[in-house]
């Protein structure tokens, strides 16, 4: 199986990928919903989007025609994206819960002659908000979408390497960047999600995020790959989509850092019960991962943990294999594969050698063609081509990536550079702490001072910054490293996709 996969994985453009596995198990269910179990396989997800495509083509969406859609994680969702890859159309996924300013921006920005809504999806009207923001060609796919005769259809695009995709960064702190994918760009990403996890015919996975985040597409190519089936989760929140998880038998899922403290956290509800009877592996990523939870995942959920590296740029760039040691495991974000080249630079660009922290930047087939703003793509890439992510970490001698911070997220205390992560890393392993943030605040005599914004369990003890202080001084940290203000809150706050946790939020609270 692994052979047929790789050999897949030289597939020309998503389009061929879909056909060729649709001739190899045409039968086998591809994507099944959580709710109701509605379930689609390789063969009628070929026929259907290529119906959706003819569809398309009637209402004058044309190769090269940008088309915009934001849609929520269901099956019709990666038909009409399929069907715009068959097209040769240029897409813009649009995360479904954006509003007037950022899904305007991204209309603007893109050029979009086409966008497609849900009509009204959990309480808001995104057909109102497209015509609010005077968008062209818009339409409703959520339950039905378009269909013609695949006859009128032209070929299918042949070039894999033309831009196809623009997908959109956070915009956390500015106006969102889109950035610009290949159909090439986009398997070689998703092949290194998928030769990384090791999964076979007999997995289920899982797709509880949305699919319109650049972690849609990553997942789909590896079910095409290898040929399993995953449950798409139009709304996750636990406990109630637990019933989807253990009615499909799910064995692999995941998301990112908070989806392992999600499922943890209920875990730690009855540790008498496992809480999905199938599941053998958690896997994600996009956002730091602390030791101890790929520790605590393994002893109370009672399944692995494989973490990844991954941005919007680059959707795939390390990933945690099943094989790794648990050192790998927990203080690494996993290996590159092959094609993936991983320079770890000083600020002037210099390569430094293993071990040591500098800049990450990377140079291969899963990164982006640079960003609609031609600016922004001439500051982001070096004179030697590679991208220059902003991460801060090292490779180990054996050739796995070790993420430190954020060149944005060094604290700069009294001129000492202190790590964000490190800090947040120590927190993880303390009673009474299920998350934490460490930011750096304005302070007229050092500087930057050092923030722990802690969210603690329901039930728990309130911490005092004495306690958290004594702790981190008892793990060895350094005296200069230490909270100087610690805050309790209810909730940290998250983006909607990953769950990542927004520190310029943290900043403007407590500045």
């Amino acid at each position: 199986m692994a052979d047929t996969a790789r050999e897949l994985a030289q597939s020309p453009t998503l389009w061929e990928l879909v056909e060729r596995r649709a001739a190899l198990t045409p039968g086998a269910p591809v994507l099944i919903e959580a709710d109701g179990g509605r379930r689609i396989g390789f063969g009628e997800l070929r026929a259907r989007a290529e119906r959706t495509a003819a569809g398309l083509y009637d209402r004058g969406m044309r190769p090269g025609t940008v088309v915009a859609w934001q849609l929520p994680t269901r099956i019709e969702t990666v038909l009409l994206s399929l069907a715009l890859a068959r097209l040769g159309a240029v897409q813009s996924p649009v995360i479904p819960f954006y509003r007037d300013r950022e899904v305007g921006f991204a209309l603007r920005e893109s050029g979009a002659a086409h966008f497609a809504v849900p009509g009204t999806w959990r309480g808001f009207d995104h057909t109102a908000m497209a015509r609010r923001l005077g968008a062209p060609g818009v339409f409703e796919a959520y339950d039905t979408l378009p269909e013609g005769d695949p006859a009128v259809l032209p070929p299918p695009p042949a070039d894999g390497t033309s831009v196809r995709w623009i997908y959109w960064t956070s915009g956390t702190t500015s106006d969102p960047k889109g950035v610009l994918h290949t159909d090439r760009s986009l398997i070689a990403g998703g092949s290194c999600l998928a030769h990384a996890l090791q999964l076979g015919a007999d997995d289920v996975g899982s797709i509880a995020f949305p699919y319109a985040h650049i972690g849609g597409p990553d997942y789909l190519v590896m079910l095409l790959l290898y040929g399993f089936p995953a449950v798409l989760f139009e709304k996750f929140a636990l406990p109630e989509a637990l019933d989807g998880y253990r009615r499909h038998g799910v064995t692999v899922a995941g998301g990112s850092t908070a989806f392992y403290s999600m499922f943890l956290a209920e875990q730690r509800k009855d540790p008498s019960r496992k809480l999905i009877p199938t599941l053998r592996l958690l896997a994600g990523g996009g956002a730091p991962k602390p030791p101890e939870l790929y520790h605590a995942v393994v002893r109370e959920l009672g399944c692995g943990l494989t973490h990844g590296y991954g941005m919007t740029e680059v959707p795939m760039i390390t990933m945690g294999s099943p094989d790794d040691t648990a050192e790998h495991l927990a203080g690494t974000e996993g290996r590159p594969p092959a094609g993936m080249e991983i320079r770890i630079t000083d600020a002037e660009g210099k390569p430094l050698p293993a071990g040591t922290d500098g800049e990450v930047r990377l140079r291969g087939e899963a990164v982006c063609r640079g960003y609609l703003d031609a600016r922004a793509t001439a500051e982001a890439f070096d004179a030697d081509g590679f991208l220059v992510t902003g991460d801060l970490g090292h490779l180990t001698a054996d050739g796995y990536l070790v993420l430190t911070g954020r060149s944005k997220d060094v604290i700069i205390r009294k001129g000492e550079n202190i790590s964000a992560k490190e800090i947040e890393d120590l927190l993880h392993r303390l009673p009474g702490v299920g998350d934490a943030a460490v930011i750096g605040l304005p302070d007229p005599d050092r500087g930057e001072r050092v923030c722990a914004v802690v969210e603690q369990p329901a039930g728990a003890t309130p911490l005092t910054l004495p306690q958290v202080t004594a702790y981190l001084r008892s793990q060895g940290l350094s005296p200069h490293k230490l909270p100087e203000q610690l805050e309790l809150v209810d909730a940290l706050p998250r983006n909607e996709t990953l769950r990542k946790v927004l520190k310029y939020k943290l900043r403007e609270r407590f500045a």
